[in-house]
């Protein structure tokens, strides 16, 4: 038996950082890479001197391990990290925990937590996120699986993760059983997704309506930083706004505008379209890089459709009061719908999902790191059972005041033929929560003409369905005798 505290397979940048990270913390570490070169390079270069060992099979790696012992996965999502799973098998015992700390598929995790359960080993799908600096300074971790191995792993993870508030509260906490970690995860980086396109739609009317230089507009995100939307994703717009490339030119407009993803967005939409959750925003989030990546077409419809004329807003210090609002209500928006997807999905699943503490989780070391997920830890502490935070009186009050302001900042932006999909989106959500009644009554009706999928009447009691001969003159029949 070894005396290393845990090891780490998988030695990309982020493997890298997180072994740095919990050795910093008092930690030691048995580290083994496919290619054994780069296990050779990093012992030697940035692991050098520490308390960390170079491995060259699984079973050394094994070997260097206290028991019982601790094996975290950092590969590359899929098929990679079930192959590193059966060659920990062949070397690992009963009681001996397996961690996958990537980007994994929710639905992955829970096959392979009962899977490894079923070999008599635990398991853990944690989701890890600060990119790598966070890895290396502290990130959020969003820990699921087999609950009976969170106590075995929790000092070590906790220990690296980032810290909040003066009692330094760890952003690392049980999530619930098998996926809840990668599912938490997946939601968050949904709303990754949504926030930086809000943002970006953001810059375009600045930049395109109102005309603003990259100095203006790298001051408005600083003063905005400084308030209510003070952000991780805020503070790095800043940065990137006034980054000037070696011509003293902004290096922002010489980007090409055409989007990355990794699928983890597209992942957090399947689940709302399964689950039937109206994730309206980051849906549209990830179809604005879909878009962003046709490239070619969108230059050649430039060509042929001709733009409306713009019509700047009167005062621009106005408008930018606007554009805060909207922008805050948005997130509101967006937050509160993640949040329904979770709890969608803790009913499915049997989870029992703290959403405060995820909040919490979220509050340092992530990418959606902000003051404003303090207010929704606050809203889940007062009412646990809140449907909506919508409804919370804190959001209630700030969708309220901004309401005035997010609709004259869409209406700007359809005027002067800007895009704005998340903006939009978000308060046709809104709009549509706040309507006691929609027009889904001509759509059951129209489902009910071509399909006789049958429909329930404001007359009649709840629960009671009927059918209409709409082009005879068989009148309506209840469905209770009416076999669909």
């Amino acid at each position: 038996m070894g005396n290393a505290d845990i090891g780490l397979i998988g030695l990309a940048v982020m493997g890298e950082n997180l072994v740095l990270n919990m050795e910093s913390k008092g930690f030691s570490a048995a580290v083994y890479n496919r290619t054994a070169s780069r296990v050779e390079e990093f012992v030697k270069g940035r692991g050098s001197g520490k308390k960390i060992t170079g491995c060259f099979s699984m079973a050394e790696l094994a070997a260097e391990l206290k028991k019982p012992r601790k094996a975290m996965i950092m590969v590359k999502a899929g098929k990679a990290v079930d192959e590193t799973i059966e060659q920990l098998l062949e070397v690992l015992e009963k009681g001996d925990i397996i961690i996958d700390g990537g980007n994994s598929n929710y639905q992955d995790t829970i096959r392979r937590t009962a899977y490894v359960e079923s070999k008599g080993l635990l398991y853990i799908g944690t989701g890890v996120s600060g990119g790598e600096e966070g890895a290396l300074t502290g990130p959020s971790i969003m820990p699921g699986g087999s609950p009976a191995a969170w106590p075995l792993v929790k000092p070590v993870l906790q220990a690296i993760s980032a810290k909040v508030d003066s009692d330094r509260i760890p952003c690392c906490d049980w999530v619930g059983e098998d996926g809840a970690g990668h599912f938490v995860k997946m939601v968050h980086n949904g709303i990754e997704y949504g926030d930086m396109q809000l943002i970006c739609e953001t810059y375009d009317l600045m930049k395109n309506v109102l005309g603003l230089s990259y100095d203006e507009m790298g001051n408005v995100f600083d003063q905005w930083n400084r308030g209510s939307l003070g952000s991780y994703l805020i503070e790095i717009t800043r940065d990137i706004i006034r980054y000037k490339d070696d011509d003293g030119a902004p290096l922002a407009e010489k980007i090409l505008d055409t989007a990355g993803q990794k699928g983890t967005g597209k992942w957090t939409g399947i689940a709302a379209l399964e689950f039937g959750v109206p994730l309206t925003l980051i849906g549209e989030a990830v179809f604005g890089r879909c878009l962003s990546a046709a490239k070619d077409e969108r230059v050649r419809a430039a060509k042929i459709f001709s733009s409306p004329k713009k019509i700047p807003p009167e005062d621009k210090a106005v408008f930018i009061r606007d554009l805060e609002k909207a922008l805050y209500a948005s997130k509101v928006v967006s937050y509160a719908q993640g949040y329904l997807l979770m709890r969608e999905a803790a009913k499915e699943y049997k989870w029992n999902l703290n959403y405060g503490g995820i909040a919490l989780m979220w509050r340092g070391g992530c990418i959606i790191r902000s003051v404003f997920l303090g207010k929704i830890k606050d809203a889940f502490d007062k009412n646990p059972d809140i449907e909506n935070l919508l409804l919370d009186s804190f959001f209630s009050g700030i969708i309220e005041d901004a309401q005035g302001s997010w609709r004259r900042v869409v209406s700007a932006a359809v005027q002067n033929g800007i895009p704005v999909p998340a903006f939009a989106s978000a308060l046709s959500y809104f709009d549509g929560y706040r309507s006691d009644r929609l027009p889904a009554n001509l759509l059951q009706a129209q489902r009910d003409y071509f399909g006789a999928h049958t429909y329930e009447r404001t007359d009649k009691k709840r629960g009671e369905f009927f059918h209409t001969n709409w082009t005879g003159h068989g009148g309506t029949t209840s469905a209770s005798t009416y076999v669909v």
